[in-house]
């Protein structure tokens, strides 16, 4: 059984920094893209990055692409979202997920495992 979990939401300002991190219970942690999603109130889950099995791999959605990082650690089985210059835009419930493949991709559909989520709130 795989278990994600999400840690490092907060309230913050616009303009501030945050980092989240997405620890991993299982086997073969390696073997799988991770991503990262969010879902604000009232709309539907959207993408943020994912990152392939390695880390070379990583793609971003637009809307935080040159603020965000996403980042991994296969040695500690974690990932990571660095998150610079947040928006009160950027405020949402952000879900760590495990893509059933080594590739990363934006789908959701592509995910089978996902955390319980952690928030964020940019003041403006």
């Amino acid at each position: 059984q795989v278990q994600l979990v999400e840690s490092g939401g907060g309230l913050v300002q616009a303009g501030d920094s945050l980092r989240l991190s997405c620890a991993s219970s299982g086997r073969a942690f390696s073997s799988y893209a991770m991503g990262w999603f969010r879902q604000a109130p009232g709309k539907e889950r959207e993408f943020v990055a994912s990152i392939g099995w390695s880390g070379v791999s990583r793609d971003y959605a637009d809307s935080v692409k040159r603020r965000f990082t996403i980042s991994r650690d296969n040695t500690k089985n974690t990932v990571a979202l660095q998150m610079n210059s947040l928006r009160p835009e950027d405020t949402a419930v952000y879900y760590c997920a495990r893509k059933t493949t080594v590739y990363s991709g934006r789908s959701p559909q592509e995910y089978n495992y996902w955390g319980q989520g952690t928030q964020v709130t940019v003041s403006s």
